[in-house]
């Protein structure tokens, strides 16, 4: 009876005060638009953090790959250094090789006690024919002009003009011979050029 009583002054309080009830309900309206509103924020949040920390790590394997490359890199210009440093160092090795041969020559020669002209001879062409090889090994080519060759200035080294029966600015006669290795003079000709044709 009692529980009906209180009830039914709810009601009555209900009536005689309406703008209470509205106002409840907004604020329960108002709390759940927060609320929702709330976590919809959250999920961009969500989204940047996780764009964040990808470029982060793509950001560290790319410096990782950036200070791989540059040791890579350092270590072909050692290495490079070190092959260039070589080739300098044994660039004559075939050469000094090839001329082995030809000093131990020329001492086996100088052990003979009594040699005679011949066998001095003999042994003096055997060791040019050794020089020769060594020559051929290590790319040297003689610069020998023939007379009535045009002189050239890049390989030849005129000592002196002589009156001759031929053309002018031609060898007459080759002083010395020149050297070249691998197509680079090494030692111009020594030669005597024609003043020209005398009269």
């Amino acid at each position: 009876m009692q529980e009906q009583e209180k009830q039914a002054a709810q009601n009555a309080g209900a009536e005689e005060n309406p703008g209470a009830n509205n106002t409840a309900a907004a604020e329960n309206q108002a709390t759940q638009a927060g609320e929702a509103t709330a976590s919809q924020s959250g999920a961009p949040q969500l989204d940047l953090v996780a764009r964040l920390a990808a470029a982060e790590a793509k950001a560290s394997e790319l410096q990782d790959a950036f200070l791989r490359a540059k040791a890579e890199g350092e270590n072909i210009r050692r290495r490079a250094q070190d092959d260039i440093a070589k080739a300098h160092k044994f660039a004559i090795e075939g050469f000094a090789e090839a001329l082995v041969p030809v000093r131990d020559s020329l001492e086996m020669a100088l052990k003979v006690e009594t040699p005679s002209v011949e066998s001095l001879k003999e042994g003096v062409e055997m060791t040019l024919k050794q020089l020769n090889s060594a020559f051929d090994k290590g790319r040297l080519a003689e610069v020998n002009p023939a007379p009535g060759d045009k002189l050239d200035p890049m390989k030849h080294q005129a000592i002196s003009m002589v009156p001759a029966d031929q053309e002018p600015n031609t060898v007459v006669s080759v002083l010395q011979k020149g050297y070249t290795i691998a197509d680079r003079l090494l030692r111009p000709a020594l030669v005597t050029v024609s003043q020209g044709k005398s009269s």
